[in-house]
């Protein structure tokens, strides 16, 4: 059973059986809008891009998206650039898989980001959403949807961090400009 995340919302992702996870996929999905014009509606495609930034005590020391598609250890991959989203129809357009018994000890926290790389605004984007997914068994565990456009380039969705022995998901859904991760870190280091 999924959980349907409000901004600042945080999950456990210990299994209900009281196992930890394993594998997790974070999952975005989105749709151009329809845009009314003269001779009816039309789309534009859109190109947003995940990434997964990953973090050691608030320092960033590693990066996935799509011009470095693994992690320098392994632990998170991802699974390619989608240059105009909407073709899963309600699917994962992009991914990034995290191996969590494969991430090194000293990373903390896992951050995901979407940016429109070519500079187009969330208003130009309808049913957009993140999700986890636990790898093992395909079952969505928690779904963070946009709500509303707006006059900004990038999200900061969500993050993965440790909680004891274990990992737990936070949904963020911060606004901000940028057109690659670089320049949404100063956006993400207050949610460290």
């Amino acid at each position: 059973m999924s959980v349907n995340l409000s901004k600042g919302q945080a999950i456990s992702l210990e299994k209900n059986d009281g196992g930890t996870l394993t594998a997790v996929r974070m999952g975005l999905g989105w749709q151009a809008a329809k845009r009314r014009g003269l001779f009816g509606s039309r789309t534009k495609e859109i190109d947003l891009d995940a990434s997964a930034v990953l973090f050691a005590e608030k320092q960033p020391v590693d990066v996935v998206f799509f011009r470095h598609l693994v992690s320098d250890d392994g632990s998170v991959r991802h699974t390619g650039d989608n240059l105009v989203g909407g073709v899963g129809q309600g699917g994962d357009d992009e991914a990034i898989l995290v191996d969590l018994q494969r991430v090194p000890v000293h990373i903390d926290q896992i951050v995901f980001t979407v940016n429109s790389f070519t500079g187009q605004t969330f208003q130009e984007v309808e049913n957009a959403f993140c999700r986890l997914v636990d790898e093992s068994n395909g079952q969505e565990l928690a779904r963070y949807t946009l709500a509303g456009g707006g006059e900004y380039t990038a999200q900061i969705m969500a993050k993965v961090h440790r909680a004891g022995s274990g990992w737990t998901m936070t949904a963020l859904g911060t606004a901000a400009n940028g057109r690659t991760f670089q320049d949404l870190m100063p956006v993400i280091l207050p949610h460290l």
